[in-house]
């Protein structure tokens, strides 16, 4: 309804520049008006076969075809590279200007600009400005200029840098090719134009740049040499280019004339400078992350001690394993509960080995080995500065384990304060160290262990029942010893054999009666302990059986039965006591720092006992 309304007498009549309705899908001039039939020589008789638009393109097809598709995605575009003719193929020089008809889709209203009449209007305004500047002055500066550039026109269209050059009123005088390449504008754009408002209007920040603060124009107000390293010049389609420049005074007859501006486009080298100031960082950052996993690692190692594997044929053991293998390649959460020594970091260890992520580090965090004002560091990370004592930037527990596993022991001793912000980075899998405000990405498997019932400390309100919830999708507990004693002599034996190794002495035999002793002890320390009493026997034994040491226990009387000691395990504890001595010292014996001030004895004394004993190096070393 709406076409049928415009007509070539009406509407399109009204507009100042040859104005036409395209049928983009037909390719049908639909309605022009008088300047525009002029302009594109059509006849008033054409007829619909003969009002096609496609004929009137000259060249560049492709780029009209990306007009169009700018024109329907924005509503409105303009091009001036897409060459026009008339109907008897005389080339025009014009300006395309688009607006899409919202009512008709396929209609577009196309505006014919002629540039040769914009060009005329121009120079008339050009030429009154010529006039208001002086026209004598204008034009000594500007034949001083064409000489100059007479002179060497080919060492500058030759030369790699831009070069152009300035009046004293700041008026461009003339534009090296490569200028014109670098910058996009012709040199009928930019001469007698005042180029710094065309290409050094404003800072990269988006700050104007006042001409008075230009070091181009100072060069030629003060008469100085300028060197700039990194500005900003701006090209004609509005993007930015990085330059280095050096702007100097010329001369004519000892007379100021203007200056000469030499630039070069440092854009890309700036851009990889960039480029690599972020991988040096990234490298950086890789770097400590790799050094805080080492740590974790070594950490792991040493603390595991002879934790290599899990030992036992109990029925509680067999269901342990059972879920172990159950839970361990999916990606789900896992709750390990139980007592202190029973175990549950060597779980933690086997859920990891089997799921997909152990190629990837375990990241074990033990909440109540790190004071509570320091545990928000150490969990989330923080940035240099952050707080006091903050002295580099450093990747928190839940970054060290993007892509692997954490395993918070002891998760019960977390702050309630933290327990909803360590939620929120888990559901929501980012992290913000302290200090910062990116969020980065993370993507974990969580493992938390407690000694305590969560469900209880939750119900008390000493623990958020979001967490829990969050965390108790797949339970484990871990039984104590005394409630599994048939793992007892499987277990006695693995850490016996891992201590003759250790300390290089010869396998030690486990005697029924010591066997039988530690069954009946109820072992409040669980597997941790029994390893140590093996540990300790191990050192004090004489000959090849395994001497075992237990902590008192109280007698039905309430006294604690004594424990004695042979005079050869007394040598034993003695020997090796002195041999841990000698170590810590390095072998020194007399001094501030030698091993007789640490054992409180006479270095005379010492020396005696060391021959008596017969301690050799290799045993300290």
């Amino acid at each position: 309804m709406f076409l049928r309304q415009i007509t070539p007498d009406s509407l399109l009549d009204a507009f100042p520049h040859s104005t036409l309705i395209l049928d983009t899908a037909k390719d049908r001039i639909v309605a022009a008006n008088a300047r525009a039939r002029q302009f594109l020589a059509l006849s008033g008789t054409d007829g619909p076969a003969e009002n096609r638009f496609r004929p009137h393109i000259a060249g560049n097809f492709g780029g009209f075809l990306v007009f169009l598709d700018e024109l329907a995605h924005r509503g409105q575009a303009w091009r001036r590279n897409i060459p026009l003719q008339d109907t008897a193929q005389h080339p025009l020089s014009c300006e395309l200007r688009g607006t899409l008809i919202a009512q008709t889709p396929d209609h577009i209203l196309l505006t014919l600009i002629d540039l040769n009449e914009l060009s005329r209007h121009d120079q008339i305004t050009e030429a009154g400005e010529l006039q208001r500047l002086g026209l004598l002055e204008w034009q000594r500066a500007q034949d001083f200029f064409n000489e100059l550039e007479r002179q060497n026109q080919l060492i500058l269209n030759a030369a790699g840098e831009g070069i152009y050059g300035v009046n004293a009123d700041g008026k461009t005088t003339f534009v090296n090719r490569a200028a014109r390449e670098m910058l996009g504008w012709s040199a009928e754009d930019l001469l007698g134009r005042d180029i710094h408002s065309m290409i050094h209007h404003h800072h990269l920040s988006g700050e104007v740049y006042p001409a008075h603060d230009c070091p181009i124009y100072q060069s030629f107000r003060f008469e100085q040499v300028n060197r700039i390293e990194d500005e900003v010049f701006w090209r004609k389609d509005g993007k930015p280019i990085r330059v280095e420049y050096v702007s100097t005074p010329i001369y004519d007859q000892n007379i100021l004339a203007g200056a000469v501006v030499i630039f070069r486009d440092i854009t890309e080298r700036k851009e990889n400078e960039r480029k690599l100031r972020d991988a040096m960082q990234q490298v950086q950052e890789l770097r400590e992350q790799l050094e805080q996993e080492n740590a974790y690692l070594q950490e792991t190692i040493a603390s595991e001690r002879a934790h290599h594997e899990i030992i036992g044929s109990s029925p509680a053991i067999l269901q342990l394993l059972s879920k172990i293998d159950l839970v361990a390649g999916t990606e789900a959460t896992v709750l390990i509960s139980g007592e202190a020594g029973t175990g549950k970091a060597l779980v933690a260890s086997a859920i990891h080995k089997g799921s997909a992520r152990k190629r990837r580090s375990l990241i074990h965090f033990k909440c109540s080995a790190v004071t509570s004002d320091a545990i928000e560091a150490e969990l989330f990370g923080q940035m240099r500065g952050a707080f006091p004592g903050a002295l580099r930037d450093k990747p928190g527990m839940l970054e060290l384990a993007h892509n692997g596993t954490l395993f918070l022991d002891d998760v019960d001793e977390l702050p309630i304060a933290l327990q909803g912000r360590l939620l929120h980075a888990l559901q929501e899998g980012t992290v913000t160290r302290l200090g910062d405000t990116r969020a980065r990405e993370i993507n974990l498997r969580v493992i938390a262990a407690s000694r305590r019932s969560l469900e209880r400390l939750a119900r008390k309100g000493e623990f958020r029942q979001e967490l829990y919830m969050y965390l108790n999708v797949f339970p484990i507990e871990c039984l104590p010893l005394r409630q599994r004693p048939e793992d007892i002599p499987a277990l006695a034996a693995h850490f016996l054999a891992l201590s003759c190794k250790r300390l290089n002495m010869k396998p030690l035999t486990i005697t029924r009666h010591s066997m039988e002793t530690l069954i009946g002890y109820d072992w409040p320390g669980n597997v941790r302990e029994l390893q140590n009493v093996v540990d300790r026997g191990a050192i004090i034994s004489n000959g090849d059986k395994l001497q075992v040491e237990l902590a008192q226990r109280p007698t039905p009387g309430g006294q604690a039965s004594p424990t004695v000691m042979t005079e050869a395990e007394i040598m034993a504890v003695q020997r090796a006591n002195l041999v841990n001595a000698l170590r810590m010292t390095q072998g020194r014996v007399a001094g501030e720092d030698g091993a007789a001030r640490l054992l409180g004895l006479q270095p005379t004394t010492l020396y005696s006992r060391i021959r008596k004993l017969e301690i050799q190096p290799d045993e300290w070393q």
